[in-house]
């Protein structure tokens, strides 16, 4: 896969710089030079270290990436909610993992099913990168980065908070504020591998959330994540007393009569790409299951 830019500016530069200020990371880089691309400038292969001059285009050509045969196929089916050359945005459902677990009897997560399409499609890249995460039993937007220089811009992103993530929720109880910043870290919970709890010495973690409907059994918030913790709206929610409706970690052991889950779902996703130089905005409706547990009440 070839990636090309124009050098616009007045003074020469390596190769390698050129490459660096276009985001092209040292290990893309080791990629090409051992692995099987290239280094080109003006289409003719060349060193890392030669001179890029004004006006030149360079590029980086980067091997295919060969499938993990360890990871098996599904045919189970995906939704897809946005794609070009380098992004697969899928709207996951409820009860489908983002990645393969441990001894389960079907391997059917989104990575399961993404290797299965990417060789349907027929793409030169087999890997199944991920760069964002749902749980098991929360629906919505999961991007794939479809090639290594692709993931590399996302984790970059995500590392500087640039990946913006909203969210619906259904809460239990009636919620008195319109808008509130959750403020409170949260680091894992000593008495447990999975759960995550607020404590002093945890890591910052922020939610923000804007109260759209509520009633004396539930209310519906607007979410945004403005950081990334394991679980960290339904650590928030379950910290100010009002645990996500349906979630038996963090909130009622019998779980709800209204949803059979915890009512999470991630509808909105923004972030930047520098091939196409814009932001790709995604969205996904609310599922079913949420659907009618705001309608029932």
């Amino acid at each position: 896969m070839e990636f090309t830019w124009r050098y616009d500016h007045a003074t020469p530069r390596k190769l390698r710089a050129a490459l660096k200020m276009s985001g092209v990371t040292s290990s893309l880089m080791k990629a090409a030079i051992y692995h099987g691309g290239q280094l080109l400038i003006n289409g003719e292969p060349r060193w890392a270290a030669d001179q890029v001059q004004p006006g030149d285009e360079y590029s980086i050509v980067l091997p295919p990436e060969q499938a993990n045969d360890q990871v098996d196929e599904s045919a189970a089916p995906i939704e897809i909610a946005y794609e070009d050359r380098d992004f697969l945005v899928l709207n996951k459902p409820a009860g489908v993992a983002t990645v393969p677990a441990h001894n389960v009897p079907v391997a059917d997560s989104l990575v399961n099913r993404v290797k299965r399409y990417y060789r349907e499609q027929g793409y030169e890249n087999r890997v199944t990168h991920v760069a964002t995460r749902l749980d098991k039993d929360t629906s919505g937007l999961v991007v794939f980065p479809k090639h290594r220089f692709a993931h590399a811009v996302l984790d970059r992103q995500l590392k500087h908070h640039a990946v913006k993530k909203n969210y619906y929720a259904l809460v239990n109880g009636r919620l008195g504020s319109q808008h509130v910043y959750i403020d409170a870290p949260i680091r894992r919970d000593p008495d447990s591998f999975v759960k995550r709890v607020v404590a002093p010495d945890g890591k910052p973690s922020v939610t923000e959330y804007w109260l759209e409907r509520s009633c004396t059994e539930w209310s519906l918030v607007r979410i945004r994540l403005h950081t990334g913790r394991t679980h960290q709206i339904r650590v928030h929610f379950s910290f100010l007393g009002h645990p996500l409706v349906g979630d038996r970690m963090y909130g009622p052991a019998a779980g709800s009569s209204l949803i059979d889950r915890q009512a999470l779902h991630c509808y909105w996703l923004q972030f930047y790409s520098p091939f196409k130089e814009r932001l790709i905005t995604v969205r996904a409706p609310l599922p079913g299951d949420f659907q009618m547990a705001i309608k029932n009440n």
